[in-house]
């Protein structure tokens, strides 16, 4: 079938033909000792340590000195065991299950598009446009997500938007993706729906075949829409029914809830997809919106999701059916001011099947790895707690039984081999 769409560029950079967080040193409470014949400095410790210049009566010569002395070890094995860390993780094999495609829309790669389709932008340089970037809360940020989609238009640019994310978690060892995208965002302003899909499925089937990351698409309805135009965007996708996993729902969730597109996902899943929604962090009535998705939609995940914490009643109902909950750490800080690292620790030590994502990486200058770096540094992590974290999300991942056993056996191995 992909043979048959209009062939498809990769970018520049493909060398292939396409198929369609820092620690302050503590203050100094006397000021350190004078010593003749030594120089005095500071270790990272705030401590005073003699560097001794020529007398040997001081005793401080030698190779070993000064990395013998107490204080100096111990910042060497705290150095050594973040650098382990940050090793494991770049290592370790993910899986990424919360991505808007449209979030991965770097600035390089915006003014590139617009050139391509004679757009103007309201930025000189991307300096300029990151320094646009100014969100503080979920409403603040979609205005900005939004209209960054304009140069958007032909197949091409879906084409090289999703392949620019997918050369990046290849690098990263993301073995799987499951990608949302907003189609409503691009037919409300004139871009066809096939323009979109056929674009980022192209994309996907040549990252499959050369990059070897396996993903596969999440058509997004906007919440802030009718529901009436949610069921026209459904209807529209069936033909493409074989490139589309699952339906997810996301944008304003303000006076917005689960069950106003009751209707809609009822009619998804009648189709074959997989039901998840956005249930964004510390939204009004949210543990409300937690319970219409669990009792009323009957999805099979929650993104975001950290506040069902505030229901033991809807903790243990999830437990129990084994919601996977996609949480966006890094995104969280620059909508609530805070990674919610506390609440997602407790939700893995209460059985909850929580992972780790990136949301809309190029707004939040995180991809997958950073999230966990941040995570594992601030909640402390273990490398146990970590595969985890993974081995939850290939086991809600939307895969068969036996795509899902490879992924789990080559993380247990990896797991094994990095103790």
């Amino acid at each position: 079938e992909l043979a048959r769409k209009p062939t498809l560029v990769p970018p520049a950079s493909s060398p292939v033909e396409a198929s369609g967080e820092r620690v302050s040193a503590p203050r100094l409470t006397a000021a350190p000792p004078v010593v003749e014949g030594a120089a005095v400095a500071l270790c990272g410790e705030g401590c005073s340590v003699l560097l001794a210049l020529a007398s040997k009566a001081q005793g401080l010569t030698g190779p070993s000195w000064p990395n013998s002395l107490p204080c100096f070890q111990a910042r060497i094995e705290r150095e050594s065991e973040v650098s382990d860390m940050t090793s494991f993780i770049h290592g370790l094999p993910k899986a990424e299950l919360h991505l808007h495609i449209e979030g991965t829309l770097e600035p390089e790669l915006r003014f590139k598009l617009a050139g391509r389709n004679d757009i103007a932008l309201p930025y000189r340089d991307i300096d300029e446009m990151r320094a646009g970037y100014v969100f503080h809360d979920l409403s603040s940020f979609l205005p900005v997500y939004y209209d960054a989609m304009s140069v958007l238009v032909k197949p091409q640019d879906f084409y090289d938007l999703a392949w620019s994310y997918l050369e990046r978690a290849a690098s990263e060892n993301i073995r799987y993706a499951e990608i949302f995208f907003d189609p409503q965002a691009h037919t409300s302003r004139g871009v066809e729906f096939h323009s979109v899909i056929s674009g980022l499925r192209g994309a996907l089937f040549d990252a499959r075949r050369l990059l070897g990351i396996r993903a596969q698409l999440i058509l997004c309805i906007l919440r802030d829409h009718s529901a009436e135009y949610a069921m026209a965007t459904l209807l529209e996708s069936l033909p493409y029914r074989d490139s589309i996993i699952g339906i997810g729902l996301d944008s304003d969730e303000r006076d917005n809830p689960p069950t106003k597109f009751a209707a809609v996902f009822a009619r998804a899943k009648s189709e074959g997809y997989r039901l998840t929604m956005h249930c964004d962090v510390d939204q009004l009535d949210i543990v409300d919106h937690i319970r219409q998705c669990l009792s009323v939609i009957g999805v099979e995940r929650i993104d975001h999701g950290v506040n069902v914490l505030e229901s033991d009643e809807l903790v243990a109902e999830a437990a129990t059916r084994g919601i996977g909950f996609t949480v966006c750490p890094v995104s969280n800080r620059y909508v609530t001011g805070d990674l919610k690292d506390t609440e997602l620790k407790l939700m893995l030590e209460r059985g909850l099947k929580v992972t780790v994502n990136s949301d809309d990486p190029a707004y939040f200058a995180a991809y997958l790895t950073a999230n966990l770096e941040s995570l594992a540094s601030s909640a402390s992590l273990t490398k146990a707690e970590l595969v985890q974290l993974e081995r939850n999300a290939f086991e809600i991942a939307w895969l068969s039984t036996g795509a899902k056993e490879e992924l789990l056996a080559e993380l247990a191995h990896y797991a094994a081999g990095n103790p």
